[in-house]
């Protein structure tokens, strides 16, 4: 009789402890309604809509921030815009909640390229190569980006003076 007590509270402490466990999501499930927006997102994207897929992946980030395609697609939004340096920093995101992610690693290193970090371009590549086993389009992709450079600076023209004629 004196057992009983002490093993009826440790049954009920383990029925708690393990209904607590199974009712909580677990970290990789994403809400559904967060990828149904990023969906909608790439259908923008593919039409032309970088506003529309902006706010529809901010909108994705609001419902669910562990969604690292939605922060991967919002700075490819970025990088089509020329906006390196916001590209740069929403694939930091991405690469925040999954570190190994080989496309935003090659998206990264692409707009650092963009904005003239060619050495820390590199290092993306180095990752790269260290992540994946045989060819990898991505890093192709980005050890063609860094081969061509930056882009050229773009300087606005002048007005001539204007020389009053004689």
């Amino acid at each position: 009789m004196r057992i009983t007590p002490p093993a009826l509270g440790i049954v009920l402490l383990l029925a708690t402890v393990s209904s607590v466990g199974h009712s909580q999501k677990p970290d990789t499930a994403l809400d559904p309604r967060s990828m149904i927006l990023v969906a909608q997102a790439r259908k923008e994207l593919a039409a032309g809509g970088y506003e529309a897929a902006n706010d529809a992946l901010e909108s994705a980030l609001a419902v669910d921030p562990r969604n690292r395609g939605a922060f991967a697609l919002l700075a490819e939004v970025a990088q089509k815009q020329g906006l390196p340096g916001k590209a740069i920093r929403l694939y930091r995101e991405s690469l925040l909640i999954e570190p190994n992610d080989v496309a935003a690693l090659a998206g990264q290193g692409e707009a650092m390229v963009s904005k003239g970090a060619v050495t820390k371009a590199k290092e993306n590549l180095a990752r790269i190569k260290t992540l994946c086993v045989g060819a990898c389009p991505d890093g192709v992709r980005l050890a063609a980006a860094i081969d061509r450079g930056p882009p050229p600076v773009v300087q606005s023209a002048q007005a001539a003076p204007v020389v009053a004629p004689h």
